[in-house]
């Protein structure tokens, strides 16, 4: 039995407001509903899905034993350390990717969609906007389409694709900032200036922290301290954007809007992921990692992205692809870690948080859509194994989307192209 709160107690969407800010609150125990005197977390569940569009090199990711007992490899010797909390796969895909060019299948990574690009293809809802369809009323934002460029994972039930947001200041300032347009520019601009969103709301973080118990205190300030350290890296990354750039006597590469540091701006989404999932701002997120036509500011690489993803087995090319998905890896490692760290509920937040990692391309060096590079972390399922498909009679990659809809409370049966759920992964 719930029984009801005493006048005076804590609601849920609390926020901390000041001039031009709302910065919403994590799940405290403070804000769960009393059991016979005990707190009680509501059941839910979160979804990140991250897609990086130029492959993983396979050697380096699929281990050659299937189960628990597999030697890890290259990439999964990385993130070692959370081996119990992932799942790898090998031989899974979505069939007829065959599209209008080798990388249209990146449209289709979560919607299954077939023939991708070709005349008279019009795409599918995709997974997290099927999801957002049931529970994304649920929080302040339905959906997060992020990424690194604007084209993102995320497709609307009429095939519409919603465009990525790409620059991490204008997602921290949905999140927390408020008041009109002035008011918002005024708020970035005091940030610059080194006057963080705590400043504004001190008195009433103060106040509030007085109200609730010693492990929300400590909470808090955890949650805190990351609020004040993305702002840091935030204001640290505009500063390198206005700096001008070194003179050279060649040709300049081709335009990329965003730059070419795709790791520095991976880790600047991935620092958003946390604190978006602990004030329950959304449950679903996506995030599109687009390599470039440009040289990735990484020690030892000098071949752009795009050029080493089609290495044609050339040593060196895969020597210093290797390099980038290794710092890739290690972005990834440092996710999992920070949510394991969050607490929600009595439990970490990766507990609650499922993040599907991989490729639309199973070999970027020849386009191949086939075995797909996926990992499946956290989200409370049993993981710490290589569960193994044929790799020349690929399982349907949309089975374990059916898993994943009903782990977010959807009551389905199929998705896509699915046939069921995964064989050993139910």
């Amino acid at each position: 039995m719930t029984l009801p709160r005493p006048a005076g107690s804590i609601g849920r969407r609390e926020f901390l407001r000041g001039a031009g800010v709302a910065l919403a609150l994590p799940v405290l125990d403070a804000f769960l509903p009393v059991v016979r005197g005990a707190a009680v977390a509501a059941p839910r569940a979160n979804l990140v899905c991250i897609c990086t569009s130029l492959g993983l090199h396979a050697p380096f990711l699929f281990p050659e034993q299937a189960g628990a007992d597999y030697a890890p490899t290259p990439y999964l010797e990385i993130i070692k350390d959370h081996r119990r909390d992932f799942t790898v796969f090998s031989g899974l895909s979505h069939p007829d990717q065959a599209g209008a060019n080798g990388h249209t299948s990146e449209m289709t990574w979560l919607t299954s969609a077939r023939n991708p690009g070709l005349g008279g293809f019009k795409n599918t809802v995709s997974l997290d906007q099927l999801a957002a369809e049931s529970i994304g009323l649920q929080t302040r934002f339905p959906s997060l389409v992020l990424g690194t460029g604007t084209p993102g994972l995320s497709y609307t039930r009429g095939g519409v694709m919603i465009p990525a947001e790409s620059r991490p200041s204008r997602v921290f300032a949905r999140l927390f900032l408020e008041g009109t347009p002035a008011e918002r520019r005024r708020q970035v601009d005091r940030l610059r200036e080194g006057q963080s969103i705590m400043d504004t709301v001190q008195d009433e973080a103060r106040s509030f922290s007085r109200r609730v118990g010693a492990a929300d205190r400590e909470k808090l300030d955890e949650y805190f301290t990351s609020v004040r350290e993305l702002e840091q890296r935030l204001v640290t990354s505009e500063e390198w954007a206005r700096k001008p750039r070194p003179k050279v006597d060649a040709p300049p590469p081709r335009d990329i809007t965003n730059g070419p540091d795709l790791i520095g701006r991976m880790r600047l989404l991935f620092d958003l992921i946390p604190l978006a999932l602990q004030t329950d701002s959304t449950r679903l997120i996506t995030i599109m990692l687009q390599g470039a036509n440009a040289v990735p500011p990484v020690a030892g690489v000098t071949i752009d992205h795009h050029n080493l993803s089609h290495h044609g087995r050339d040593p060196e090319k895969i020597k210093q692809l290797r390099l980038i998905e290794e710092e890739q890896f290690r972005a990834f490692r440092d996710l999992l870690a920070r949510l394991k760290v969050k607490q929600e509920g009595g439990a970490p937040l990766l507990d609650s948080t499922m993040v599907l990692f991989g490729s639309n391309l199973g070999n970027a060096n020849s386009h191949d859509t086939r075995n797909l590079p996926i990992l499946l972390a956290g989200g409370g399922l049993k993981h710490g194994r290589h569960v193994a498909f044929d790799a020349e009679k690929n399982a349907r990659f949309c089975n374990l989307f059916v898993t994943v809809l009903r782990r977010l409370g959807l009551e389905t049966d199929a998705f896509g192209s699915s046939t069921g759920t995964l064989a050993g992964f139910e």
